[in-house]
């Protein structure tokens, strides 16, 4: 696959108004120990499920021959802040080392540590390249996350590039660098990015934060659901949790489309190809999902209304995602897993 967006624990250092994912937060004593464990205990399982190459073929760049080009995907390993301790020892780096090793002799794999960047350090850094990353992708320097308004983000900023040119890394995008050479990059919940638009998910919903309308397709992008079917090839990407639940998208629809604690991913992916309401969201469409169910274009853009907690009417097609996945959807993909379960056990379909 291009990517995999594999969330490794709950566990953040912040609780952020903004977040899409409420149980992303700060857990301590029996409930920290807790998430750890899953996440430490979950982890090989979930790898051993992971395509057996992440190598794809990129259309858009064709050879002399007209065969296009195969590049090496990449694994996003995610939090929460995946360098919250103790997460960092006993899961990322862990990892870390299993994907480097499960890929060295299939094509390789591009490892990117995506973290809020307040927790990085010298020691840490050195240990993340130990282990086989590729890429830094700092993610929290913007005004939004906590801790970081003001003149404190820039200040860090410069800190950590000052920290990344020591260690012999160079500015670059996740998405590929120079072989053996180590990248990093910088993002943020800016106005002028996605803050203004933000997912209607977690507490971005509750605390309603979201400007998005109809207009904004969050599927229709990378990290929406384009492309997810379409593993091998350019644009592929699914998103995975600490519990091993598989997502089409990074928002995360109402119901997982399977688990990899239990089966392959490019198993679950190729049973749900053909669906017409899973290649409506692969092609960017969640708006025809339900065409075959019943229905229209126009009954889920009604199911995309809603209000927002502080009383404004509000409307997303992600809304209109989770009601149909509700509805409708969800006994489909129970039936799909089941059908798929029974094949691995050799068992026949009923008559």
């Amino acid at each position: 696959m291009e990517s995999i967006y594999y969330v490794l624990c709950w566990a953040c250092h912040r609780r952020c108004k903004h977040c899409y994912e409420d149980r992303f937060r700060p857990y301590t004593g029996a409930a920290l120990e807790a998430v750890v464990r899953e996440a430490e205990e979950n982890a090989p399982r979930i790898i051993s499920h992971f395509p057996d190459t992440m190598l794809f073929r990129d259309a858009a760049a064709v050879g002399p021959d007209g065969t296009p080009a195969v590049r090496r995907g990449r694994i996003i390993l995610a939090g929460g802040d995946v360098l919250v301790d103790p997460v960092r020892d006993r899961v990322l780096m862990p990892t870390l080392s299993r994907l480097r090793a499960r890929y060295a002799d299939s094509g390789g794999v591009r490892l990117v540590v995506q973290t809020t960047g307040d927790l990085v350090t010298g020691p840490i850094v050195e240990d993340l390249l130990r282990h086989g990353a590729d890429h830094l992708s700092i993610s929290g320097l913007d005004d939004f996350h906590t801790g970081m308004q003001g003149d404190r983000k820039d200040r860090l900023r410069a800190d950590l590039m000052a920290l990344f040119d020591r260690m012999g890394m160079v500015p670059g995008g996740a998405a590929d660098g120079p072989p053996g050479q180590a990248s990093y990059s910088f993002f943020g919940a800016t106005p002028d990015q996605w803050i203004g638009k933000i997912w209607p998910r977690g507490r971005a919903r509750d605390n309603s934060l979201s400007t998005a309308t109809l207009a904004d397709n969050f599927c229709n992008r990378w990290s929406g659901a384009l492309g997810f079917l379409r593993h091998g090839q350019a644009g592929s990407e699914v998103a995975v949790d600490p519990t091993g639940a598989v997502y089409p998208c990074c928002l995360k629809t109402a119901t997982p489309l399977g688990s990899l604690l239990e089966e392959p991913l490019t198993a679950i992916l190729d049973s749900l190809a053909g669906h017409p309401a899973f290649e409506a969201l692969s092609a960017g469409r969640p708006d025809r999902m339900g065409l075959t169910f019943g229905w229209s274009v126009e009954d889920f853009v009604q199911a995309s209304k809603t209000t927002t907690p502080d009383g404004r009417p509000f409307a997303n097609l992600c809304i209109g995602c989770d009601r149909f996945h509700e509805r409708v959807l969800g006994p489909v993909i129970d039936s799909l897993r089941e059908i798929r379960r029974r094949a691995r056990h050799g068992v026949q379909p009923a008559a």
